[in-house]
């Protein structure tokens, strides 16, 4: 029902996200940081709020958002009438965020033909593992384009 906010519920819902993000190599911070903006009513807060929210230092906030935005995860807009600025998810944050981490598989697809030829080419056991690691991420960064385009069609017809 509508309205039935259950803050510690919520509060609950950020840390096991941020838990579960951390134990896929996401920094917990940073990751505690995304789902308490997502879990927000205005998709925003400052780093005040933020630290506050989350009991964490102003450090952790800063740092933690610094990496976000990095990532096209959290956009900064200033606070009108304060010098205070806010941090708030982009209307497409997973969208930019797969397509920015999309550039990830690139490199990495890249760094393994080096790798393949430094293990004596795809003849040798290792040279085959790093051959495959890399076939596997050029194959989804191939996907990946393809993929979000349907994503964001489906995505259309959840509004309808």
């Amino acid at each position: 029902m509508a309205g039935d906010r259950d803050e510690t519920a919520l509060r609950q819902y950020v840390e096991d996200m941020a838990r579960l993000y951390a134990d896929w190599g996401f920094p917990r911070m940073a990751a505690r940081v995304l789902m308490q903006l997502m879990a927000s009513d205005t998709g925003y807060l400052t780093a005040k709020e933020l630290s506050d929210g989350l009991e964490i230092s102003p450090a952790a906030v800063s740092q933690s958002v610094r990496y976000l935005q990095h990532l096209g995860l959290v956009e900064r807009s200033a606070v009108p009438g304060s010098r205070r600025d806010r941090y708030g998810l982009p209307d497409d944050a997973w969208y930019m965020g797969a397509i920015i981490k999309g550039t990830l598989f690139t490199q990495i697809a890249k760094l393994a033909e080096g790798g393949v030829a430094a293990a004596g080419g795809r003849e040798t056991p290792a040279g085959e593992r790093i051959a495959g690691m890399g076939d596997f991420y050029e194959f989804i960064q191939g996907e990946l384009g393809s993929l979000l385009e349907r994503y964001l069609k489906h995505r259309e017809t959840l509004k309808e």
